[in-house]
């Protein structure tokens, strides 16, 4: 995960993207790239990014062999996980899942906002 968020960060500082949005996207990326190892049974995770002028798209594929879709939830005050997909929403514009184009398996995505809060 440290490789992920090390190579994110160069890239988004070689786009000129400013440091909070960078620390927001890295904090997203840990998120949705843990659950997909913790969660789906893959054996490939891969990360996408997009940046436009208005938004930045992380995306990460795994192989969908998880028993459930990744949802929010209600963690108790002991437990020491499960507020990953909430903060995931606090700091994304929208965030949601969807089947990967060749059918086998699914892409968690989020969408961080340039210049204005989430």
């Amino acid at each position: 995960m440290a490789e992920a968020r090390r190579r994110l960060r160069t890239l988004l500082n070689d786009w000129g993207v400013d440091e909070d949005m960078c620390s927001d996207a890295g904090l997203v990326l840990s998120e949705l790239f843990t659950n997909a190892v913790r969660h789906s049974d893959s054996e490939k995770i891969v990360c996408g990014l997009r940046l436009t002028p208005e938004a930045l798209r992380l995306e990460v594929a795994d192989e969908g062999r998880g028993a459930t879709e990744p949802r929010t939830r209600e963690a108790t005050a002991d437990e020491e996980g499960g507020r990953g997909l909430l903060l995931v929403g606090a700091l994304a514009r929208a965030w949601g899942v969807l089947p990967c184009t060749d059918g086998r398996g699914r892409v968690v995505w989020a969408v961080l906002g340039r210049g204005t809060a989430p």
